[in-house]
């Protein structure tokens, strides 16, 4: 069983910054695919941003690509989201999420397996 436990949320104006951060509690993290997944109120959970097991792999989605960076440091168990550029409609619980796929970049929310509790970004005009 893997945890996930996600940080850095928290309450910004429109156009600042934010760092997420997802540790996880496994030895072998290299070996997972990991993901943040966003859901608003009232949507459905979508993805944001993933990364292969070594790094070297990333995706995003459309709307959030040229401000979001996800990056990873496997000496730590962990994954970031460096958020910039924040728009009131970048409001939404933030969920990090692991597959021990290491080489995959799915973006679909049923692929992973273990996930964490969330944590809240707001975003005010």
């Amino acid at each position: 069983q893997v945890q996930l436990v996600e940080s850095g949320g928290g309450w910004v104006q429109a156009g600042d910054s934010l760092r997420l951060s997802c540790v996880a509690s496994t030895q072998s993290f290299n070996l997972y695919t990991v993901a943040w997944f966003r859901q608003a109120p009232g949507s459905d959970r979508e993805f944001a941003a993933v990364i292969d097991g070594d790094g070297q792999g990333t995706n995003y989605a459309d709307s959030v690509k040229g401000r979001f960076a996800i990056s990873r440091d496997n000496t730590k168990n962990t994954v970031y989201l460096q958020m910039n550029s924040l728009k009131p409609e970048d409001t939404a619980v933030y969920y990090c999420a692991a597959v021990m796929f290491g080489n995959r970049l799915f973006i679909d929310s049923y692929n992973y397996r273990y996930w964490g509790q969330g944590t809240q970004v707001t975003v005010s005009l």
